[in-house]
This record gives structure tokens, C-alpha cells and sequence, in this order.
């Protein structure tokens, strides 16, 4: 059976994805303590789930 997989996105998405600089999105993510919900190499990978919580903070 296959799973499904979710959508997840880096920093710079989210950036692109709320019309902000990826340095507020850093410093939303790491003020909120929000751990990556995926690692491959050096990238980090965010739940959608994440957005609304670094929109709030954010806006």
C-alpha cells in the first residue's frame, strides 16, 4: 500500500509562499522553536502545517 506523502517546504518556499524575506521566516521559525520535519543535507524541510503558525508571528 502506498502512503501518502506530504508536501513539505523549505525556508525560502514559505518566504515565497507569504510574501516575506527568508531571513523574518528564519527568525519566526527559530523564535517558535519549530523543528524541521525533514533533513536531506544541508536543507531543511517544513509541514504545511508549520505556515500558519510563522504566518501569525510574522504578520
Amino acid at each position: 500500500m502506498k502512503e501518502k506523502k506530504e508536501k513539505l517546504f523549505t525556508l525560502s518556499k514559505i518566504a515565497e509562499q507569504l510574501s516575506v524575506s527568508a531571513s523574518k521566516v528564519k527568525k519566526a521559525i527559530q523564535d517558535l522553536k519549530i523543528q524541521p520535519t525533514a533533513k536531506k543535507g544541508a536543507c531543511n524541510y517544513y509541514s504545511k502545517n508549520d505556515i500558519p503558525k510563522i504566518k501569525k508571528v510574522i504578520k
